[in-house]
């Protein structure tokens, strides 16, 4: 028979190995844990400035239909995450497009962050490596919405945007594994297309 101090020595290894073997467990959970949040879905969303008064010269304020706009943008957007909501956003520094997003900002007390419009490259680098599994929105102008859209690597197949066109909603998901998705929503007063043959505005080549 073994004696109690060869019993109780047994009994304190294998105490020990039980120990090791939670710790070890432990250890691996709580590591897949924080990789898979590094590694989750960031989401992009990507609206144009909404609709702007006219008559303002080269850098206007919203209309009042744009304003209207805003409001809707802002209800959709409030509580777009249910456990976290939005978590930056960004916009260029016309006043059309801060004042798209600036309600928002408010209501969720987030900075306003400004990029430049001719460089749409730099500003998504910027996001990806700054918001990596958040929720981002980012407001631009018709000429620049879908350039943001396809040097992300997601759809190529993004329509031009009219002049008179501000009811996007272009929600683009990267997961740390797999494609890139593009879902296009609309939102507020819905764009009716010209009719063949009508006259058009020649669109502006910069921050329409």
């Amino acid at each position: 028979m073994r004696s109690p101090t060869e019993k109780e020595a047994r009994r304190q290894r294998r105490r020990r190995r039980r120990i090791q073997i939670i710790v070890l467990y432990t250890a691996i959970a709580i590591g897949l844990a924080w990789f898979f949040e590094s590694q989750a879905t960031t989401t992009i969303i990507f609206v144009r400035h909404a609709e702007k008064e006219l008559s303002q010269g080269e850098d206007p304020s919203l209309s009042e239909a744009g304003q209207r706009r805003v409001a809707e943008l802002t209800r959709q957007l409030v509580d777009a995450d249910v456990v976290a909501g939005i978590d930056a956003i960004y916009s260029t520094p016309f006043k059309r497009t801060q004042e798209t997003v600036r309600p928002l900002a408010v209501a969720l007390d987030l900075p306003i962050n400004n990029y430049d419009a001719t460089d749409t490259e730099d500003v998504l680098t910027n996001i990806l490596k700054k918001h990596k599994g958040k929720i981002i929105l980012v407001a631009g102008h018709s000429n620049t919405v879908p350039v943001l859209i396809w040097n992300l690597g997601a759809s190529k197949k993004v329509p031009p945007i009219n002049e008179n066109e501000y009811d996007n909603i272009y929600v683009i998901s990267i997961p740390w594994f797999g494609k890139t998705k593009t879902i296009r929503l609309r939102y507020g007063e819905p764009y009716v297309a010209e009719q063949e043959g009508a006259e058009k505005e020649p669109a502006q080549m910069e921050g329409t």
